[in-house]
């Protein structure tokens, strides 16, 4: 099997999905962002993984499309509460409609993920809500965390690794689970799945940082230097911040850190002249290297043949090679 193979499979799974008809305020936000595309990383992987067990990979279709409606859910939330304005090259939800509306479609997308989930056999249903449950509950814990961060000035290296292991790698490894557990897997597999998945997902969210300020805007999909603006407390500005205690960058760094009003392209271009005089950049690309390497280091222990590996080892290549 190929990642294109299953990408058009879910592709059409999604064009075939509907989550209601009226009112049409309520549905058609949610058909707007699940058309908007995206990587489509997580259903992806539960298809990758229920094949490394299953022949019938089919059979987990629909609940690996509750994976991307539920993550698509948190980002229609998530982007009121940063008041983002793009999102895959397209307004956000919010932006397009209103905030009112984005919310309220946002849970009608839960609702919808669990019904999706419900599709899974009988035998199953326990085990995948209760993850289910747990995961959904530590991207909340993850997405509070990074929000009290905005207030404080004492966030550590760990703390935000924490914070981004529940608000975006959770999900990747309960992915994994999830098709493991359809395909009748074994625990210890179902668990070394689950580190694959957290681990890709530490790595993954550290390339988000850095693309995030060093991405191309045209293939980003998303505002080049929106953490900067919003003095996000991500790695790269906690490495700088670190960094540059007892050195020039830090009375400039903390300027723009204390700023009420300042132009937002002009305070972009500064911090990152900063991340580049004090090598912020490639410090960061080491720590997400380190998460890949555990990630691929947990699929090695898989007791499957080296061929079913193959395509999620191409998998983590493209994520730590993406631009966008």
């Amino acid at each position: 099997m190929s990642l294109q193979s299953y990408l058009e499979a879910i592709n059409l799974e999604i064009s075939k999905t509907t989550y209601g008809e009226s009112p049409e305020e309520l549905y058609e936000p949610i058909r707007y962002i699940m058309d908007l595309g995206g990587k489509r990383m997580r259903p992806a992987l539960t298809l990758m993984s229920a094949n490394m067990f299953l022949y019938n990979w089919q059979k987990a279709l629909k609940a690996a499309l509750a994976v991307e409606v539920f993550h698509n859910f948190t980002l229609m939330h998530d982007d009121i509460m940063d008041q983002a304005p793009i999102r895959r090259g397209q307004p956000t939800v919010h932006e397009k409609w209103n905030p009112n509306v984005a919310i309220l479609s946002g849970d009608v997308m839960l609702v919808s993920a669990y019904e999706l989930l419900l599709t899974v056999e009988d035998r199953h249903i326990k085990r995948v809500i209760k993850r289910f449950n747990k995961t959904a509950a530590e991207v909340c814990e993850g997405q509070q965390l990074d929000m009290n961060f905005a207030s404080r000035d004492d966030v550590s290296e760990e703390e935000y690794l924490e914070m981004i292991k529940l608000k975006t790698s959770v999900l990747l490894g309960f992915a994994l689970e999830l098709g493991a557990i359809i395909a009748d897997a074994d625990d210890e597999s179902i668990q070394l799945l689950y580190e694959v998945g957290l681990n890709l997902g530490i790595g993954f969210q550290l390339k988000d940082d850095i693309l995030d300020v060093y991405g191309d805007p045209e293939k980003f999909g998303k505002q080049v230097g929106g953490d900067i603006i919003e003095n996000k407390k991500t790695w790269l500005m906690l490495e700088a911040i670190k960094k540059s205690k007892g050195t020039p960058s830090e009375k400039e760094l903390n300027k723009w850190l204390t700023a009420t009003t300042f132009d937002a392209k002009k305070k972009v271009k500064a911090v990152t002249e900063i991340y580049d005089k004090l090598e912020v950049r490639p410090d960061a690309e080491t720590k997400m290297n380190e998460f890949f390497d555990k990630g691929l280091e947990a699929l090695k222990k898989l007791k499957v043949s080296e061929d079913k590996k193959q395509i999620l080892k191409q998998f983590a290549d493209y994520l730590m090679e993406r631009e966008s």
